[in-house]
């Protein structure tokens, strides 16, 4: 009758364990599940020759290696993309300005400005008059386009 009462006295504290263990595993993946909060930037593009610069302007501050920089000339996409950050990168020119650049810090602040220059090998060309637009992608999320005249 002793190990009965011992196992009977021992039994609630473990069942007791188990529950907040099973509790505290279900909390934390249900946790992990929640969406991440939007991220928001004012950015803008200016065109300059062969030169796209962008200004981020407004918002909370990027890691371009989670960036994805689309874009199109008169509204075809250009064949080689910008994979950002780089250096050199087919299709454009070598030596891009800011974050986009591997040389400087990833994280793309409000006030800062990035640029790359298209090289002539890419296509179609940026001639003037030409309606360039940039789509932004952060995370595989639109965060904004943007559209200006070459």
């Amino acid at each position: 009758m002793a190990d009965r009462d011992r196992a009977v006295a021992t039994g609630p504290p473990v069942g007791a364990v188990v529950v907040v263990v099973l509790g505290t595993a279900v909390a934390a993946v249900g946790l992990g599940a929640l969406p991440a909060a939007p991220v928001t930037a004012g950015v803008t593009l200016a065109v300059d020759g062969d030169r796209l610069v962008l200004a981020h302007r407004a918002g909370d501050p990027l890691d371009v290696r989670r960036l994805d920089v689309v874009v199109h000339v008169d509204g075809t996409p250009l064949r080689h993309q910008p994979p950002l950050p780089f250096f050199a990168a087919r299709g454009f020119r070598s030596g891009p300005t800011g974050p986009f650049n591997p040389a400087a810090d990833p994280t793309w602040e409000v006030g800062e400005r990035a640029s790359f220059r298209v090289a002539s090998t890419n296509g179609p060309p940026l001639v003037a008059g030409a309606r360039v637009t940039v789509e932004l992608r952060y995370r595989g999320r639109r965060l904004a386009t943007l559209s200006a005249t070459a």
